[in-house]
């Protein structure tokens, strides 16, 4: 065991990377899986399902659900929200969407990422976006709806 975990934390998986951090206040289910020299910030909840790569960096406040998938050296801003279920319902099951998260992108503080979509590699989300559609590779999007205002 080459990682660190806050005694705060309530980690339940064993598939954890050499040199990742997670801090004080982190809830990780048993079957979550996270990459080597990762930096899980204060207040995170890893569900089961979900894969993250190398080198990624999740700020304080996320939930990441069911179905996320994040590659490697990603960035995810403080707050930021993700969705597996596109018509929710208390009590009624649902048909889990996949989101992916490609190698190199930051996701903005307090941006929002419907389920199902995937965002490119090293593509950069605007702090606040909501993020209704997958976004292309290189690219810079903002706004609500997120649109594209520029390539990387």
């Amino acid at each position: 065991m080459n990682y660190s975990i806050h005694a705060l934390a309530d980690v339940q998986s064993n598939d954890i990377g050499e040199n990742t951090r997670i801090w004080q206040f982190c809830v990780v289910f048993a079957g979550a899986k996270i990459g080597a020299n990762c930096n899980i910030c204060a207040q995170v909840l890893i569900e089961n399902d979900v894969v993250i790569g190398d080198n990624v960096t999740i700020k304080s406040g996320v939930q990441l659900w069911d179905g996320v998938r994040i590659e490697d050296n990603v960035f995810v801003g403080p707050n930021a929200t993700f969705t597996n279920d596109l018509y929710p319902r208390s009590k009624i099951p649902y048909s889990q969407l996949q989101t992916v998260i490609k190698a190199g992108a930051t996701i903005g503080a307090n941006t929002t990422i419907l389920p199902g979509l995937t965002i490119g590699e090293n593509a950069m989300i605007g702090a606040g976006s909501v993020v209704t559609k997958s976004v292309p590779p290189n690219v810079v999007v903002i706004g609500n709806p997120a649109k594209q205002v520029r390539k990387l």
